[in-house]
C-alpha cells in the first residue's frame, strides 16, 4: 500500500523498450509487462491524508493487540496468477498480523489454508500454542501453484468449517489474501460463508481485482477490504474493524477515524486503434472487394475506485508540542517522547535554554501592565519572566533581581535583592496582577532611575557599585515622551535593555539608544526563544568594548560598486564607522585597514596608517563611492597581496580578520582568494545584504559560521553585535606564528616550539629582509640564518614596525 499526503501525482518512470526484429504484438507485450512493473510504484491503494497522520496510522498499527477469544483462519491464494513473489509477500503479511494476536489455546487460535486448483490445509487452528510457533510455520509454507479456484476454497470451509476451531462458540474471522481473479463464481459461496456469521476480510495482493474482493468481504466492504502492500496500515485497518466488539485492540484515548482513500485495479482493456484496408469476398464469382476493417489493441490501465478507509489513530505525545525553542519532538510509543534540542538549549527535557547569570549585576525588570499590552500580553511577560529566572537564577547566583510594573502608576512589588532563589521569585511573580491603565513608559523609566536601585539593608555596610541594568518589557506605544526619560536613566549609569514585538522596534531603540540593546520577537513563541540573547546582553554590561585586550589586525572590504548604489554605500560606511568604535585602536591592540572595491580594489588606508580611533573615524568619513561593476574576488586578492602583509603593517603572531561587506554581486571569482586568505590563517567573514546564491556565498565564507545574510540595508545595524562577537572569538583563538608568512622575499617560515625561523635564499636577516651581495657571506652574527627566533607578541610588533621603516628607507634609496 502507498500512503500519500497529496493528490495523485504520477511518478515518471524511464521505461526503455529495445527494438529488435519482431512483430508489433510481441513488442507491445514486452512494453506492457515493463509498464505493469513500473506501475507498482504508483500505489494500488492510497489514503489522502497528511504526512503526520500517515505516521500516526503506522504507529498505531504497530501498537494494537487482540487478546479476545477468537478463531482466525488465513486463506492464502497460492495460484500461478499470484506468483511465488507475491505469495511470499502474503506470508509476510500474515506473520505481521500475528504480531498483534495473543495466540493461546484459550484466546486467539490461528490456522491456514492455501488454495489454487484445490484447497490444502496447511495447519489447523489447534496445531500451535504460541505466536512464535505460528509465525515459524507460516514461513515454512511452500507455494503450490495452479488455477485460482476461490469458490472451491470457500465451499471447503462451508463443508469442513474452521479446522481445529471451537465450532462457532467464539467469533470466527476469515482473512482471504488474493488478487481476486478467480476462475469460477464466488458470489454464492461467499454469501453462504457470511451467513454463518463468519467475519470475512478480503486483502488484495499484487494488482487485485477489487470488484471481486468486495464480493468476498463482509459488510460494510469499506471496513473489510484491505491491501497487503503496507502491512502496518492493513493491520491497523483490520484491528480497527475488530476493535468493536470483538477485540479491545486500542489503547485509551485512541479512536477510529474515516479517511478518503482510493483503490486501483490494473485491467487489460481493448481499444480501437484505427482501421486498415482489408479484402472481403464479393457476390461476383472470382472477385474480392476492398474494405476498411477496424484495428483493435489490448492495453493495461489503472481503474480507480474512490472509497473510505477506517483507521485507528492514537493521541501522539508530541501533539501538545512540548519541545520549546525550536526543539524537535520524537514520540516513543503512545505516552513517551524525547526532545532533540538546538545548540544552546537542553536546560531541561523540554529544551529550556541552558543559561546562567554568572555576572554580578543589579537587575530590575520593568514590566508594562497597561491596557495597551492587554491581559494576554501581561500574562505572556509573566510567563517569560518566570521561565527566564528559573533558568538563570541558581542558589549561588551573584545577581540581585527586582521586578516593577507600570501603567499610570509605578509599583515595585519585588524589591532588588529581596529574594535570592528562583522559587520564591516565581511565586511573587505569580501574585502580580494586571492593572490596565495608560502606557506611561517615560514616567516609569524616570521613577525607576530614582527609586529602583536602593541598597539592601543587609549589605548596608558594603558599597554597592555593581553594574545596574533595567530590562523594559513592553508591547504598547508610550503615551508620554521616552527620549528625555531614557537619557536621564543613562545619565545615572543605568544600562537599558528593551524587549517588545517587532512593531515596537523604533521606540525601543529610542529608549536604549542602541539597536544592539533591543530584543524584538516576531510571535509569542519567539519571545521565549530570545532568552539566551537576553542573558548575553545582561552579562555584557561593564565589559570592555570590542575584543578587550586581545590584539587583532582587522580589514574591512566594502563594496562600492554601482550595484550597491551611493545611498547604500553610505550605510555600509556608517556601519564600518560604528563597528570601529568597539575596538581600542593603537599599534599594540587593534589595527584597522579599509579597502573599497568596484571592478578594482583600492586601499583607503592600511593597517599601519592610523594609530587612534579618531584618525580612523575621520579617514572613513572621507572614503569615496566608486561606482562601476563589482568584483569581490579582486578585493580579496588585493587584501591578500597588499593589505595583510608584514610590509603593509600586518603583525606576526596576531590574529587577522577580513570582513567583506557586499550586496552579493561579483562573487563568482571570490572563492579562490578567500581560500588563499584562510590558508594563511586569515579569517574571512562575509556579510551580504539582499538576494544572492547561498551556495556561492558559502564557498567564499568557507563555513556557515562566517556568513551573515541580511535581507535589507536597514537591518544591517541589528547584526553588528553578532559580527563583532564573531570577530572577537577569532581574536581569542590560538595564533600560528607562520600565518601569514612573516618571512620576506620568498623566505620559508619554519615553526618551532613557541617560535619560528625564516629560511632565506639569497637574502639574510631574521626575516630575509637584506639582500646578500655577491661574494659576501651572510651577515648576521647575532642571529644566524637557521637559528630559532623567540619573539613575544609585543616584540613581534616592534620588529614589524622596524621592518616597515627599513623597507621605506630602501624604497627611498631606489
Amino acid at each position: 500500500m502507498f500512503l500519500s499526503s497529496s493528490p495523485e501525482t504520477p511518478r515518471k518512470k524511464m521505461i526503455s523498450c529495445r527494438f529488435v526484429t519482431m512483430d508489433l504484438s510481441s513488442f507491445e507485450s514486452i512494453c506492457v509487462f515493463l509498464i505493469s512493473q513500473a506501475l507498482l510504484a504508483l500505489g494500488i491503494q492510497q489514503i489522502h491524508v497528511g504526512q503526520e497522520m500517515i505516521g500516526k496510522i503506522s504507529a498505531a498499527g504497530q501498537l494494537m493487540q487482540c487478546s479476545a477469544s477468537l478463531d482466525v483462519l488465513f486463506l492464502l491464494d497460492g495460484s500461478y496468477s499470484i506468483g511465488k513473489g507475491s505469495f511470499e509477500r502474503s506470508k509476510h503479511f500474515a506473520g505481521k498480523l500475528c504480531d498483534a494476536l495473543d495466540v493461546h489455546p484459550d484466546r486467539v487460535r490461528v490456522g491456514m489454508i492455501q488454495f489454487s486448483s484445490t484447497p490444502h490445509l496447511e495447519f489447523p487452528l489447534d496445531s500451535y500454542l504460541t505466536k512464535q510457533e505460528v509465525k515459524e510455520r507460516i514461513k515454512r509454507t511452500v507455494f503450490r501453484g495452479g488455477s485460482t479456484e476461490t469458490g472451491q476454497a470457500l465451499k471447503y470451509i462451508l463443508h469442513k468449517g474452521f479446522p481445529g476451531g471451537r465450532n462457532s462458540s467464539v467469533p470466527e474471522v476469515l482473512i482471504i489474501i488474493s488478487d481476486g481473479k478467480s476462475q469460477g463464481s464466488t458470489a454464492v459461496p461467499a454469501m453462504q460463508v457470511k451467513e454463518r456469521h463468519i467475519t470475512v476480510f478480503a486483502v488484495g495482493i499484487k494488482f487485485p481485482r477489487w470488484e471481486e474482493l468486495q464480493v468476498l468481504a463482509s459488510e460494510p466492504p469499506e471496513r473489510h477490504l484491505l491491501f497487503a502492500g503496507d502491512a502496518e496500515d492493513a493491520a491497523n485497518g483490520l484491528y480497527s474493524t475488530l476493535s468493536d466488539p470483538v477485540c479491545t485492540a486500542t489503547a485509551p484515548g485512541c479512536k477510529v477515524e474515516s479517511h478518503p482513500c482510493e483503490r486501483r485495479t490494473l485491467e487489460t482493456v481493448k481499444e480501437l486503434a484505427g482501421s486498415y484496408v482489408c479484402w472481403k469476398g464479393s457476390k461476383q464469382p472470382n472477385a474480392v472487394q476492398a474494405s476498411l476493417c477496424p484495428f483493435t489493441r489490448w492495453k493495461r490501465v489503472l481503474i480507480k475506485h474512490p472509497s473510505r478507509c477506517f483507521r485507528t489513530v492514537c493521541p501522539d505525545p508530541c501533539d501538545s508540542q512540548p519541545c520549546q525553542n525550536g526543539g524537535t519532538c520524537v514520540p516513543e510509543g503512545l505516552d513517551r517522547y524525547h526532545c532533540l534540542c538546538l545548540l544552546g538549549y537542553g536546560g531541561d527535557i523540554h529544551c529550556a535554554a541552558k543559561l546562567s547569570l554568572e555576572c554580578s549585576v543589579d537587575l530590575l525588570f520593568l514590566m508594562d501592565s497597561s491596557a495597551g499590552v492587554t491581559l494576554e500580553g501581561f500574562l505572556r511577560f509573566k510567563a517569560f519572566l518566570k521561565r527566564f529566572l528559573q533558568a538563570v537564577v541558581g542558589q549561588d547566583s551573584p545577581v540581585s533581581v527586582g521586578v516593577a510594573q507600570y501603567d499610570d502608576d509605578i509599583k515595585v512589588p519585588i524589591e532588588l535583592g529581596q529574594h535570592k532563589d528562583a522559587l520564591s521569585l516565581t511565586k511573587r511573580i505569580d501574585a502580580l496582577n494586571f492593572s490596565g491603565g495608560r502606557t506611561l513608559t517615560g514616567r516609569a523609566l524616570q521613577y525607576i532611575a530614582q527609586h529602583g536601585f536602593r541598597s539592601s539593608p543587609v549589605f548596608a555596610d558594603v558599597q554597592d557599585d555593581l553594574p545596574r541594568v533595567v530590562v523594559l518589557l513592553t508591547d504598547s506605544k508610550s503615551q508620554d515622551s521616552v527620549a528625555e526619560a531614557a537619557k536621564y536613566v543613562k545619565d545615572q549609569n543605568i544600562f537599558l535593555i528593551g524587549i517588545g514585538s517587532s512593531f515596537m522596534r523604533a521606540e525601543l531603540t529610542t529608549v536604549t539608544g542602541n539597536p544592539q540593546q533591543t530584543i524584538v520577537y516576531s510571535d509569542p513563541q519567539d519571545l521565549f526563544n530570545r532568552m539566551p540573547e537576553l542573558q548575553r546582553k545582561i552579562c555584557s554590561v561593564g565589559n570592555p568594548e570590542g575584543c578587550q585586550a586581545q590584539s587583532l589586525d582587522l580589514a574591512f572590504a566594502v563594496d562600492a560598486s554601482s550595484g550597491v548604489g551611493l545611498e547604500n554605500f553610505l550605510r555600509l560606511r556608517r556601519f564600518v564607522r560604528s563597528s570601529c568604535l568597539h575596538f581600542i585602536i593603537n599599534r599594540d591592540i587593534t589595527q584597522i585597514a579599509l579597502v573599497t572595491y568596484g571592478s578594482k580594489a583600492h586601499t583607503a588606508f592600511a593597517l599601519d596608517t592610523h594609530t587612534s580611533s579618531s584618525a580612523v573615524l575621520q579617514a572613513i568619513d572621507q572614503v569615496p563611492f566608486l561606482g562601476d561593476s563589482a568584483s569581490a574576488g579582486s578585493a580579496l586578492l588585493h587584501v591578500h597581496r597588499d593589505v595583510m602583509t608584514v610590509q603593509k603593517g600586518a603583525r606576526p603572531g596576531v590574529n587577522k580578520v577580513v570582513v567583506l561587506l557586499s550586496n552579493g554581486g561579483g562573487m563568482q571569482g571570490a572563492a579562490a582568494p578567500a581560500q588563499q586568505l584562510r590558508h594563511n590563517g586569515i579569517l574571512v567573514f562575509v556579510v551580504v545584504i539582499g538576494d544572492a546564491d547561498r551556495d556561492t556565498l558559502l564557498r567564499v565564507a568557507g563555513s556557515p559560521n562566517y556568513l551573515v545574510h541580511i535581507s535589507s540595508y536597514e537591518d544591517l545595524q541589528y547584526y553588528q553585535g553578532l559580527i563583532i562577537e564573531r570577530i572577537c572569538e577569532e581574536a581569542r583563538s590560538p595564533v600560528n606564528l607562520c600565518k601569514p608568512n612573516p618571512c620576506m622575499n620568498q623566505g620559508v617560515c619554519i615553526l618551532g616550539p613557541g617560535s619560528y625561523r625564516c629560511q632565506c635564499h639569497g637574502w639574510e636577516g631574521p626575516h630575509c629582509e637584506s639582500r646578500v651581495l655577491r661574494g659576501d657571506s651572510p651577515r648576521s652574527p647575532a642571529l644566524p640564518p637557521r637559528s630559532y627566533v623567540q619573539w613575544s607578541p609585543r616584540g613581534l610588533q616592534h620588529l614589524s614596525r622596524a621592518l616597515q621603516h627599513s623597507k621605506r628607507q630602501m624604497d627611498q634609496r631606489h
